[in-house]
């Protein structure tokens, strides 16, 4: 989905030749029928439409399913990246970019994505269990004190990359390698914002965490049931 045919139609000849079949959309209108005509395994999306924001055409995209979405666009600024992610896309893109990043980038978003489809690793991890927490990587469900807790794909994954490590700490860098992109260009301050968006959610206080703490300078830690830190 891009807002120039100049630019699109010769990239998605490019993905053809690298063994990808791509549906051109101009317009957030055409993208979200041609999407229900005929879900992709993948959306790249532009946020500069002629008809709209491409971030609310990844609003509804996200409410209808969990399909892929790398975002591609001219605006780069750390907000503009924190907002993208935090709407579900799961990598944004600056422009201007190569065609082989963008190649890339979308086998590494769906490498990730089958490794925790349904015949993924995920899929046949047995669920984690934690005091009150309880998190099922086959349904992708979180619940806490059985109250299901509605996270966003990047919040469940972040979750998961620590739970499944409890009691140890997960450096920075290893969680923006698994959760992000192991080539992933911009500031861990994504990382900071997913973690209170998360902590929010589970009820947790950054002064007094019951559930991610804090290791200055080098990560996280995710309460272990005898840590001290586990309700």
């Amino acid at each position: 989905m891009e807002d120039e045919r100049s630019i699109a139609e010769p990239f998605a000849r490019m993905l053809g030749r690298e063994g990808f079949v791509a549906t051109v959309a101009a317009t957030a209108a055409g993208a979200l029928e041609a999407f229900d005509r005929e879900p992709p395994d993948l959306v790249l999306l532009d946020l500069n439409l002629p008809d709209g924001d491409g971030r609310d055409v990844a609003r509804e995209l996200r409410s209808r399913s969990r399909v892929p979405i790398i975002m591609l666009t001219a605006r780069g600024t750390e907000t503009d990246r924190v907002v993208g992610l935090e709407i579900g896309a799961d990598d944004y893109v600056v422009k201007p970019f190569s065609a082989a990043e963008v190649v890339a980038r979308i086998r590494a978003v769906l490498r990730r994505t089958a490794e925790s489809g349904p015949n993924g690793d995920a899929a046949q991890a047995e669920p984690i269990e934690i005091g009150e927490l309880r998190i099922d990587p086959a349904a992708r469900r979180v619940v806490l004190a059985g109250e299901e807790v509605e996270l966003s794909r990047k919040e469940y994954d972040l979750l998961l990359a620590l739970a499944a490590r409890a009691g140890t700490v997960v450096t920075r860098e290893d969680l923006m390698s698994e959760v992000w992109d192991e080539n992933w260009f911009g500031s861990t301050k994504t990382l900071d914002v997913h973690i209170g968006w998360l902590r929010r959610k589970l009820g947790d206080d950054a002064a007094e965490p019951r559930w991610i703490e804090t290791v200055r300078g080098v990560g996280f830690r995710f309460a272990a049931p005898d840590s001290g830190g586990s309700p």
